[in-house]
């Protein structure tokens, strides 16, 4: 929630903007202080701003090049919608877990939503980098002056006073890509709630009961033959009473012959 917070406020609260000086060769036609401004949803084409044109009295009017705004209002919407979901969940979580726990409907619900919000969060923040990107070359000075013709004479000074400063907007794609990884990471542990992780269990639990329930029963006929047969075996060893009372009947008749 402070993350989502964070992301919004740093880039939907944004006001920046430039400034520039003309120095023509007549003094009076120049102009040293040109303030351009320019703020969150940056539709940077409706920017207007006046220059000198060094030839008399007359103004060149401009405007910035670019339009960042369906990126950045994205990146913004998703942000406030994420903020706004995360609050109603706290509350769910801290006041209302037994009915959240009820049947599956709710974690299923928060699950979707979460898997939602991380696909929502990974598309809003690629684009907004890619918005300010344009945003960062359109508002450089440099650029900006290869707009005047003023500029395109030699005889004439152009030179940027100060840059826009765009801390802010870096620190919003920051924060919109830990939003992602913390809603990605958090998938996990929404999935733990469902049914289907618990299902997952069950299926998983059920042949590892019956593997050992079938080994147990095979090693008890296992012994049980071994015992058997290593009885039958113990009494077929040696000779019977009949047989070794034989054994004699060989050597006593050729003591007899001889």
């Amino acid at each position: 929630m402070l993350f989502a917070m964070f992301a919004f406020a740093t880039c939907g609260g944004y006001s920046g903007g430039l400034r520039l000086s003309v120095d023509c060769v007549n003094k009076t036609e120049s102009n040293l202080s040109i303030d351009i401004a320019f703020a969150y949803p940056f539709r940077l084409q409706q920017v207007t701003f006046e220059v000198p044109t060094c030839e008399g009295k007359e103004q060149q009017k401009l405007a910035l090049v670019g339009d960042s705004s369906s990126s950045a209002e994205f990146f913004v919407t998703v942000a406030v919608f994420a903020f706004l979901y995360s609050l109603a969940a706290t509350v769910v979580y801290i006041f209302f877990q037994n009915k959240y726990r009820e049947n599956n409907r709710g974690p299923l619900i928060d699950f979707i939503v979460t898997v939602v919000f991380s696909f929502l969060w990974l598309v809003g923040s690629s684009a907004w980098a890619k918005g300010l990107s344009d945003v960062k070359v359109a508002t450089d000075p440099k650029e900006v002056l290869l707009l005047m013709s003023a500029c395109k004479q030699p005889s004439n000074k152009c030179m940027a006073v100060h840059s826009p400063v765009m801390s802010s907007l870096n620190t919003s794609v920051v924060f919109g890509f830990l939003n992602f990884i913390l809603w990605a990471g958090n998938i996990w542990f929404v999935f733990k709630e469902t049914g289907w992780h618990s299902s997952g269990q069950r299926y998983l639990s059920d042949p590892m009961e019956k593997h050992s329930s079938s080994y147990n029963q095979g090693g008890y006929n296992q012994e049980s033959y071994g015992s058997s047969g290593g009885y039958s075996q113990q009494a077929n060893l040696g000779p019977t009473s009949d047989e070794f009372g034989q054994q004699p009947s060989g050597p006593t008749s050729f003591n007899n012959q001889i």
